[in-house]
């Protein structure tokens, strides 16, 4: 898009191109979403970046009424497979919180100096800005929604002081964290309390979404003591354990979405009980790929609904999601040994969480505590995860990781589509029908063709 056309997505509130790109003003030091209900500001005045934190580099403070921080992600960056979108997706999995800009260049493959110069090339700023930007948004949802003291919430949220993260809230927000806090009308108790009633979160996306169609799919898939859908359809929640970096997380999506949900921009209300806060960015991320939030329907749709045999399976299913997974490692394991092979594996291998919730009681078994398995195809898998052999992380390299899965015995070609599909969140897997028609969405394609077929039984 040139600079003319983001204008006229501006202008007419355009909320498919949330997220794709951020609007300044400016006369005014405010930088918001392309939807903004405020008055459209003039052309000369307005500046346009390609993510949030390039808006805040040059100075400008998020707006208070459209919260440009809480859109959905560019749907770019799950797309792409090169540098600069793995980049993306493991700053938004927090490893510049953990392992710092050294961490996340090593893990690429390139000096710092080379990964720092690529995305402030192509994202308008540096992974230390991309990960301040998410700290904040992590601060300002603790803030508002939860009655944590303001010194836990700065650790909790990445920050390496309580300096540190009081200046980052007031540049972005022009508000002190107790004022944000006012904003929102919750309050602090005292240290050491933490949030037993769960953090609420929005998990917002653009355009229409089919909720039935992604619960349906993972109602089928659900192991036992690990997740769970409750409710009936229309109303019912997915939750699950989650083995996070610090500690352990239970989850809760709800499938019931605001009355708007076919119009351009919606919500997943959800629920995350942590056992350590520092968690929460990357749990957010775990959710977002799962239920694949930062999609661009409108891209996907179009594309696929041009091909005579897809067309009307677009028409009866818009927004159709091609769904990721909360745990790429878990995902691999669960494609090669299928449902019940994977609740077998809960049961002999999986650890019971300290405090049971509900039906949940169990982690799935990580990488190493398979190894040792007497299936030799599934010790295979297990090992090549548990010494790094293999790698589905966030930035990991898809080709790379479906050559190495080509070569573990036992491993066949339907079994790789799934998990660079799923646990890669590869937005281009077959099938071989519709090559070039259906690029770069096949895999939209192949949930297309998945869902029609189950219609038929």
């Amino acid at each position: 898009m040139d600079e003319d056309t983001r204008y006229e997505a501006v202008s007419s509130r355009d909320a498919r191109f949330d997220g794709e790109f951020f609007f300044a003003v400016a006369t005014t030091g405010i930088y918001c979403r392309p939807s903004c209900p405020a008055v459209t500001p003039r052309r000369k005045n307005v500046r346009f970046f390609p993510s949030a934190a390039a808006a805040q580099g040059h100075g400008f403070r998020a707006c208070r009424r459209c919260r440009p921080d809480a859109v959905p992600g560019s749907a770019e960056w799950n797309a792409r497979a090169d540098v600069v979108g793995r980049a993306m997706r493991m700053i938004g999995d927090g490893v510049v919180d953990r392992e710092g800009v050294p961490g996340l260049a090593t893990r690429l493959g390139y000096s710092t100096r080379q990964v720092q110069r690529q995305l402030t090339a192509e994202v308008g700023a540096g992974p230390v800005a991309l990960a301040r930007a998410q700290r904040a948004h992590s601060a300002r949802v603790l803030l508002q929604t939860t009655s944590l003291p303001v010194t836990e919430i700065a650790f909790a949220s990445g920050f390496a002081s309580v300096r540190q993260f009081n200046d980052t809230i007031r540049q972005i927000y022009a508000r002190t964290p107790s004022g944000l806090r006012e904003e929102a009308g919750t309050r602090a108790t005292e240290p050491g309390v933490t949030a037993a009633a769960g953090i609420p979160l929005r998990l917002a996306y653009r355009g229409p979404y089919a909720t039935k169609e992604t619960f349906d799919l993972l109602a089928g898939e659900a192991v036992a003591c690990v997740e769970e859908i409750v409710g009936e359809p229309g109303a019912r929640t997915y939750r699950r354990t989650l083995r996070l970096p610090h500690g352990t997380a239970v989850v809760a999506v709800d499938e019931a979405a605001p009355a708007h949900t076919a119009a351009r921009q919606g919500w997943l209300d959800a629920r995350i009980h942590l056992s350590d806060l520092r968690d929460l960015t990357t749990a957010v991320q775990r959710l977002r790929r799962l239920f694949d939030l930062d999609a661009d329907p409108y891209a996907v749709d179009e594309r696929l609904g041009a091909d005579p045999r897809l067309a009307p399976l677009v028409a009866r299913t818009p927004g159709l999601r091609s769904p990721g997974a909360a745990d790429p490692d878990e995902c691999a394991v669960r494609a090669l040994a299928g449902r019940d092979g994977a609740a077998a594996l809960v049961e002999s291998y999986g650890k019971r969480l300290d405090v049971p919730c509900g039906t949940l009681t169990h982690l799935f078994p990580e990488p190493a505590a398979l190894a040792g398995h007497p299936d030799p195809q599934l010790a295979a898998l297990a090992a090549a995860l548990a010494d790094a052999t293999l790698r589905l992380d966030a930035g990991a390299d898809r080709d790379e990781a479906a050559r190495i899965l080509r070569t573990l015995p036992g491993m066949a070609e339907a079994t790789v589509a799934v998990i660079r599909t799923r646990a890669l969140g590869d937005p281009d897997v077959g099938p071989a029908e519709g090559e070039y028609a259906w690029r770069p969405w096949r895999s939209y394609a192949r949930r297309h063709l998945q869902v029609e077929a189950g219609r038929g039984k």
